[in-house]
């Protein structure tokens, strides 16, 4: 597998933006690197409107944003030409094919006509809709409606895309090709790209480093591997009795301990203590351990600490 580019393609420093009186970003200061970045957080925590600021179409009350090493403020018409931006919302015209849809976006991206068909074709046969691209668009179904908003993100050949929510209303199925095209984008075409999503493993599968977003603000960022740290050992444990009050104990005592909704608690121990340090702590709260067993830190693990779960 080719490495991606690793020069900084997004940054922001001390970004706020409101919507009237409401804070939609606080203080946000990050960077993009070049390859696949997950910007990631709960509904609500201000990815959209991120994207939508380094798109120059909100302007923020304070901070200063750069892609591809230009101000967004002075060259957001320079930065849209060199984006694709797939939107959380649809955009399609009826009445239109799909080939016609997306020739007249590469269009608007400045391609030639000529030019501009012969990439809609190819986009949209490597986004899967060969077959249908003379359908028009409202007939697609939800799964054939992101493809296509894939693919009119793709046809001008953009130096990086912004995918937001990508899977959103796909099947199993189609949510799994789709991830499979995305993560093919930045790892075998290099196509530096960010991936906003409020689905850890769509993030996880597909991007090499996270943003997470929470409130507004940016609370973890990184490369995923060093998030989910590698001195440390993970445990599934289950207890008879109290869990949520062992797992109190277990905090008070220095562990990070995150519940799950099946009665399960995942603790982190340093790998010099391991399962020892449980048992040990189990004994001395007189709490019987029915479950134990190694596990392995995920990017859940990093998202839950990230936003103060427990």
């Amino acid at each position: 597998m080719a490495e991606p580019v690793s020069s900084t393609v997004v940054a922001l420093e001390s970004v706020s933006v409101a919507y009237g009186k409401n804070a939609a970003l606080r203080d946000v200061t990050a960077a993009f690197e070049g390859g696949a970045t997950g910007l990631l957080g709960p509904n609500g925590a201000g990815k959209s409107t991120l994207l939508k600021s380094l798109l120059g179409f909100l302007v923020p009350t304070s901070g200063r944003m750069t892609v591809l090493g230009l101000d967004v403020a002075h060259s957001a018409l320079e930065i849209r030409s060199r984006i694709g931006y797939m939107p959380e919302t649809d955009g399609h015209i009826p009445g239109m094919n799909a080939v016609s849809f997306v020739a007249y976006c590469g269009q608007l991206a400045g391609l030639p006509a000529t030019d501009a068909m012969q990439r809609a074709h190819e986009v949209l046969y490597y986004v899967g809709l060969g077959e249908a691209r003379y359908r028009n668009v409202e007939t697609y179904s939800t799964g054939m409606k992101q493809r296509i908003k894939l693919a009119q993100a793709l046809v001008h050949d953009p130096d990086v895309l912004f995918l937001d929510e990508p899977t959103n209303g796909m099947d199993p199925k189609g949510r799994d090709e789709m991830l499979e095209l995305i993560r093919d984008l930045a790892h075998e075409k290099q196509i530096n790209l960010i991936l906003s999503s409020h689905l850890l493993p769509d993030v996880e599968f597909t991007c090499d480093r996270v943003v997470v977003l929470d409130k507004g603000a940016v609370v973890a960022q990184g490369p995923i591997d060093a998030l989910k740290g590698s001195r440390r050992q993970v445990f599934e444990l289950r207890v008879k009795g109290d869990r949520h009050a062992f797992a109190a104990t277990l905090i008070a005592a220095g562990f990070e301990c995150h519940e799950t909704d099946e009665d399960v608690m995942r603790v982190f121990v340093e790998a010099k203590e391991g399962a020892r340090a449980l048992f040990a702590m189990a004994d001395r709260e007189k709490v019987q351990v029915r479950h134990l067993r190694p596990s392995v830190p995920t990017l859940e693990d990093v998202f839950a600490k990230a936003i103060g779960e427990k």
